[in-house]
């Protein structure tokens, strides 16, 4: 289960300024097996304190003091802690909060000592937090399920994901390779890149084991909705999670999911499965300029799952209803693809980048448009388009390229690489045309290599 983020972490480990880090994503996302992973290449031990099954090992920081800290931890463990050789990991740091603090110390104290926390849970905590966060003590990083290049390299397709990372525009993709690649497309759209499911699938290609963990994975997303009783009806969140996979790609109505419901307590349960990270919202941005969220518009968003192989189970897709499918992007009127499309972008910048996901909707009577995303690459405002590629008449696009005049736009869809000019049909002042970069879905990975090139 190769990661890149794991080239992030090496990056981190060599930095001359670095600070303990704070992973964040939601739960069964790779955290814990990320960092061992690291620790396992690049350390000669690994100290591992998981506040959830330990919790007790909070009092070993009970100081202020970071070498008595150290020291305490070497004794209960029957471990040396060496600077330099020994990666110190709080796992589910959510569960001892106090010592989010503490990290500031080792930054001050101990620089020189490698220190990560991860946790499930933890926007709860950075959020109603009233102790005092050691603002540029420590960084984060933001963790997603595996990409579809990252489950590739776990099927042992090395080589396609060579072939894909150098992939030129002017380059003719072989029939049979692009079909290979589209029934891969089709496999992860099913199977999705949460780590648990991907290595149930793997053991033997079985579709079935695969949907069982996923069942196992959803469940466990319900039963924490126990744990925030106290602040919410842990009920009407479940429903609201139950639905969000039902709502992916249109916009979001509290009536669709609950009309009996006041907007308010919907709203703080959108608030918090969005917490949680197993879902996020897609927010509008009038997308004349970067960065997105200065033009953004709370009022007007579409909802986005975690994974797009949880989606797929959630909504009762079955392999047959996936792999028989002519074009992807007309599965469920295009949410399959959309989901895809959109946690890819959602974490295709930096990965100390919060994530953020925009999309651009005008609403006029007779004249309403959507663009499906807003891709900020550079300093450039992309509208990207995830269409059918025969029959997508891409009016929306052509709106937005009339209002807005972006130099390059983007469509997924499911044939081959292309590239032309769209000139804008809708009635302006001046005309408006834009260069159309249209990319298989297997390629969103490339996007910001291939749009500068």
């Amino acid at each position: 289960m190769k990661r890149d983020l794991l080239g992030d972490l090496k990056e981190w480990q060599s930095r001359f300024n670095r600070k303990p880090l704070i992973i964040r994503g939601a739960r069964q996302v790779g955290k814990t097996y990320l960092v061992r992973e690291f620790a396992a290449s690049e350390f000669d031990n690994l100290v591992e304190i998981n506040f959830d099954l330990t919790p007790e090992k909070a009092e070993l920081f009970a100081s202020r003091d970071v070498e008595q800290i150290i020291k305490l931890i070497e004794v209960d463990l029957h471990i040396d802690i060496v600077s330099g050789k020994t990666l110190l990991f709080l796992d589910e740091i959510q569960n001892a909060s106090q010592i989010i603090p503490l990290l500031r110390y080792f930054y001050e104290l101990k620089p020189d000592l490698h220190v990560i926390a991860a946790g499930s849970l933890l926007e709860f905590v950075l959020h109603d937090h009233t102790f005092s966060m050691p603002v540029g003590r420590i960084e984060y990083m933001f963790m997603g399920p595996m990409s579809f290049q990252e489950f590739l390299i776990a099927c042992n397709m090395d080589k396609l994901v060579d072939y894909i990372h150098n992939y030129d525009l002017n380059d003719l993709i072989p029939l049979p390779l692009h079909n290979k690649l589209l029934d891969l497309l089709k496999v992860y759209c099913l199977i999705g890149g949460m780590p648990a499911v991907v290595s149930a699938y793997l053991k033997d290609e079985n579709s079935r084991f695969a949907a069982i963990e996923q069942r196992s994975i959803l469940q466990t997303y319900r039963n924490d909705f126990t744990k925030y009783q106290e602040k919410i009806n842990a009920q009407l969140l479940g429903r609201v999670f139950a639905r969000i996979p039902h709502l992916v790609g249109s916009k979001l109505k509290y009536v669709n999911i609950d009309r009996n419901e006041k907007a308010k307590s919907i709203a703080d349960c959108i608030n918090m499965v969005q917490m949680a990270r197993v879902a996020y919202c897609v927010t509008h941005s009038a997308g004349n300029g970067i960065p997105l969220g200065a033009e953004s518009n709370n009022k007007v968003q579409k909802l986005l799952f975690l994974d797009v192989g949880l989606l797929s189970c959630a909504l009762g897709l079955k392999a047959t209803d996936i792999s028989l499918a002519q074009d992807l992007t007309l599965i469920n009127s295009g949410a399959v693809a959309e989901q895809f499309a959109g946690q890819h972008l959602l974490h295709q910048h930096e990965s100390y980048v919060q994530p953020e996901l925009y999309y651009w909707n005008r609403e006029k009577r007779g004249s309403s448009a959507e663009v499906d995303y807003l891709y900020a690459n550079g300093a450039k405002v992309v509208p990207v388009e995830i269409k059918a590629g025969k029959t997508g008449s891409l009016k929306s696009l052509q709106v937005f390229v009339a209002e807005k005049e972006p130099s390059v736009a983007v469509r997924f869809n499911t044939d081959k690489p292309s590239r032309c000019t769209m000139n804008s049909t809708i009635a302006t002042k001046h005309p408006a045309s834009v260069d159309l970069l249209s990319l298989p879905l297997y390629l969103i990975g490339e996007i910001d290599r291939l749009l500068a090139g």
